[in-house]
């Protein structure tokens, strides 16, 4: 876990410094964290069974599975006007993990 924790925090760093460093060409910089996202991949590697995804739902706020399409609306929001002055923020798209 070091290195993940690591490597998100430079990613939070990286933004902040991009935004800042862009921000008077009106370029947006934001990043997305995604929570645990249920692809085939995870579905294999963490989730085997509908008894393991269901364990993971039952720690978010919203009791849901997380799908990869939810990460897309976070990007496609993000790439529109109508975050037209969102910038230097880390976006979390994770259910309200807990």
């Amino acid at each position: 876990m070091v290195a993940y924790a690591s490597a998100k925090a430079a990613i939070v760093g990286l933004t902040r410094s991009l935004a800042r460093a862009f921000g008077d060409d009106n370029i947006r910089v934001n990043a997305i964290e995604p929570g645990a996202v249920m692809t085939e991949r995870q579905r294999q590697l963490w989730y085997p069974t509908p008894e393991d995804v269901d364990r993971m739902v039952r720690r978010q706020c919203i009791k849901n599975v997380l799908l990869g399409e939810e990460i897309a609306r976070a990007a496609l929001f993000l790439a529109a006007d109508d975050s037209r002055m969102i910038t230097k923020q880390s976006i979390i798209v994770d259910a309200g993990f807990l």
